[in-house]
């Protein structure tokens, strides 16, 4: 991806430094740079805006509307964090699907009566428990009702996520299928993991099946 420069004022260059943008000295005049930086959220959650949605744009240099929009006190995974030549900051939520930071909020935020309008790519976070909840969780069984190619489908995405252990773990990744620990809010348990994957595949794909169709063209799910 090419990166676009511009000229901008020595106070605006030392402002945009701060937030984490690549500043150069070309020929006496200072030029600021659009960036990716390290991702500082893995789940950004959708504030409060008047017409209770955000536009999804295409990238975050040029951006153009997709025709997405993303409903208020939804939670969504980031994939890359980047700012433009401005100093705004944007979050790739998957396959060139940007947002402005200034919209969201890191992490879950209870919802409050939203509904999330329909999306094709963008993959959405199943929602946070509370502790208690998860305490329950952990203290009861659970039993997926993932049955035939979609029991197949499931054991294939673990088998390819964690060669099926529970106890596995890769950075923020935890589990046998690869969950963020915020997901699992802190319940590591096999049930709350059984339990969080099936909500996850769901809200992203509508079936493991699907999931594991998305996980063979991607590499990841």
């Amino acid at each position: 991806m090419k990166i676009k420069s511009i000229l901008v004022k020595s106070i605006a260059v030392a402002a945009m430094s701060v937030t984490g943008l690549v500043v150069a000295n070309n020929a006496g005049s200072q030029t600021a740079q659009a960036a990716i930086v390290q991702n500082d959220a893995h789940v950004v959650t959708v504030n409060y805006v008047s017409d209770n949605s955000i536009t999804v744009y295409n990238n975050y240099e040029n951006p153009v509307a997709t025709g997405q929009t993303l409903a208020s006190n939804t939670s969504w995974k980031v994939i890359k964090t980047a700012y433009d030549s401005k100093g705004h900051k944007w979050y790739d939520l998957g396959k060139n699907q940007w947002i402005r930071a200034e919209y969201v909020t890191a992490g879950y935020v209870a919802a409050n009566n939203a509904t999330a309008k329909s999306t094709t790519t963008v993959s959405q976070a199943p929602a946070a428990q509370t502790q208690s909840q998860a305490a329950t969780t952990s203290a009861k069984s659970y039993t997926s009702n993932a049955t035939g190619s979609e029991a197949s489908a499931k054991a294939w995405i673990a088998s390819r996520e964690s060669g099926g252990s529970y106890s596995a773990s890769n950075g923020q990744y935890v589990g046998k299928y690869q969950l963020s620990s915020s997901y699992l809010n802190g319940d590591y348990s096999a049930a709350n993991q059984e339990r969080v994957a099936d909500q996850y595949v769901q809200s992203r794909y509508g079936s493991w099946t699907a999931a594991k169709s998305f996980w063979q063209a991607n590499g990841w799910y």
